[in-house]
């Protein structure tokens, strides 16, 4: 192993290192043998809407394909989870280090000989690995990657609001048994980019202006927050935050002065990021790129901020899965990240989601308060079998993250109680069974809303959604210099709900307290002390005649649409300020 900076690039072997007989048995056992398996049969290869194909690539255009690696000790990686984010548990609060985390699911001798043999002999080049060495990146020719993946078929397709060009397979691949215990899933080949689903409403008609407010801005959430011109970052800690933009979305520095100037007149703030990580691309602003920045900025104003920046440049990557390479191979992380990304579960297969969701365990085991956008379908809505039922969505679905929904006001021009986002994602997994934290809140819910849609909509049992909420619609957003008036979306909560927790950590870190890390154990034992419950409202599902396009409901308490609530700054500081 060589270490280049941040990143270990592993140098395969050049000529064998055992004797010739050993080495072309081992060959002859992984490439010749007719016994394959695929490692992702339930992987959705249908063509999205919307995406068109180019044609076969040439088959010679270089690929970057990422090998997930077949980790170890899981069970005690999820152990873990639970001593370190549990209050009530002697080791709360003492977060592993990613050397801890390495030495604990770092994939076994025999995993990392076998995979890097198998890349050798098929002309894998350029190969680097993670601090972790449970992901490979290689480079092969489009010839040599359908040689080394049988089944494959590369081609090129252009799809997306910005036609945007990838490179995949939407043939099942298969591998050779003989690496069915070392290799998860290989990325690059199935999964294609996400659309936005933020969107812009029209504005709301209404006589009159006198105290009213025209859109969702800082000052518009500090007040409904209870944040005063003093809740802002000190300055003087180590305590930082970030969010991370895909799919070709930049945001602009001179779009987020603009904001500040516009916006950030009442309290100290920063305006400039303190660090891209990845490639800032030179193309327009995005909409949703500025709005995360912008927000995340201005609720937690003041603190350090990062954009992890994953646009997927290359044809082959997949931007999502760069990400999580990132946070495997950085031993300092801000504390805070948000993300407004999401898949249907069921379009990802399940070597997949599994892999993705035990990154987010190592996550959690290193202290990191991951966000993620619960969605902007509602209860979402597809048919099987001839039936509906409710979609969930995935990573909001993690029980490693919490998953921040939507809210609106219920006058849009003045600052009162909050009510439903109809379009707030929420609802139970088809893939995760109900984590013990949310036991027993999920459980009272189930048993005492009075507007459940029929039990063959959803999984009961399965892990529920979201955990929290804030205000998703009618914001302002600044990009490519114009400000853009109400602009709605989970994406819009997010931020703001992290800014809010990244506020919370500073004043523990200057108390000597550790950050927050993974909140839901604790959030759950609070019983939603500390955030404004929202009792009012439905969110949207399926258009027939069963449900009428009504999902689940709020009420008192936690609810799949809303979770526990939305902050109230004061009070939830007084209660995750100590231990």
């Amino acid at each position: 192993m060589l270490e280049s900076g941040n990143i270990m690039t592993v140098q395969l072997p050049l000529k064998p290192t055992c004797r010739p007989c050993s080495l072309l048995g081992l060959l002859a056992l992984i490439i010749a043998s007719e016994c394959h398996y695929t490692p992702e049969p339930d992987q959705r290869r249908t063509l999205p809407p919307g995406w068109v194909s180019l044609g076969r690539v040439d088959p010679e255009e270089e690929l970057s394909l990422t090998f997930a690696l077949r980790q170890q000790n899981l069970e005690r990686l999820s152990e873990l989870v639970q001593a370190v984010s549990d209050p009530g548990s002697p080791r709360y609060g003492k977060y592993l280090t990613i050397e801890d985390v390495a030495e604990l699911v770092r994939p076994s001798p025999l995993t990392l000989h076998t995979v890097q043999k198998w890349l050798w002999a098929a002309g894998a080049r350029n190969c680097n690995s993670v601090t972790t060495q449970d992901f490979l990146t290689c480079w092969l020719s489009v010839r040599q990657a359908e040689l080394l993946l049988p089944g494959a078929e590369f081609h090129r397709y252009v799809g997306g609001p910005a036609k945007i060009h990838v490179v995949r397979s939407l043939r099942p691949y298969q591998l050779p048994q003989a690496l069915a215990p070392h290799v998860d899933f290989v990325g690059g080949l199935h999964r294609f980019p996400p659309t936005s689903s933020l969107r812009q409403r029209p504005k709301p008609q209404v006589a009159g202006t006198v105290g009213l407010h025209f859109g969702v801005t800082p000052s518009v959430l500090r007040e409904r927050y209870n944040l005063t011109a003093r809740d802002v970052g000190s300055g003087t800690t180590n305590n930082s935050q970030a969010c991370a933009q895909f799919l070709e979305q930049y945001f602009h520095d001179s779009d987020l002065a603009e904001f500040m100037r516009l916006f950030g007149g009442n309290f100290a703030h920063q305006a400039s990021v303190a660090r891209v990580v990845g490639k800032q691309g030179r193309g327009r602003a995005g909409i949703e790129a500025s709005l995360d920045v912008q927000y995340l900025m201005s609720a937690g104003a003041n603190i350090s901020t990062w954009v992890y920046s994953s646009p997927g440049r290359h044809e082959a990557q997949e931007p999502f899965l760069q990400w999580l390479l990132l946070l495997s191979n950085e031993s300092s992380l801000p504390h805070v990240h948000t993300v407004s990304y999401g898949d249907d579960e069921d379009s990802l297969s399940s070597a997949y989601i599994q892999r993705v969701n035990t990154e987010l365990m190592k996550a959690a085991t290193r202290g990191l308060t991951l966000l993620f956008a619960s969605g902007d379908s509602g209860a979402g809505c597809w048919s099987v079998s001839g039936r509906h039922q409710f979609r969930p969505s995935f990573p909001a679905s993690s029980p490693y993250v919490t998953t921040v929904g939507g809210t609106s006001f219920q006058n849009p021009f003045l600052v009162t109680n909050e009510v439903v986002d109809y379009i707030s994602g929420g609802g139970f997994s088809n893939v995760f069974p109900r984590p013990s934290y949310q036991e027993e809140a999920v459980v009272q819910f189930l048993n005492s809303s009075p507007h459940l849609p029929p039990s063959s909509y959803f999984n009961a049992s399965g892990r529920a959604y979201p955990d929290v909420a804030a205000l998703s619609d009618g914001y302002w957003v600044v990009s490519n210099s114009v400000p853009i008036p109400w602009v709605s979306g989970t994406s819009a909560s997010t931020p703001v709900f992290g800014g809010v927790l990244s506020l919370i950590n500073e004043h523990r870190i200057l108390s000597g307290h550790p950050p927050l890390g993974f909140l839901n154990p604790r959030l759950y034992q609070q019983h939603g002390a500390g955030l404004f419950d929202v009792t009012h409202g439905c969110h949207e599902s399926c258009l027939n005649e069963e449900v009428e396009g009504q999902g689940f409901c709020s009420g008192p308490g936690w609810d799949p649409v809303t979770g526990w609530g939305t902050p109230n700054f004061p009070a939830l500081l007084k209660i995750l300020l100590n231990p």
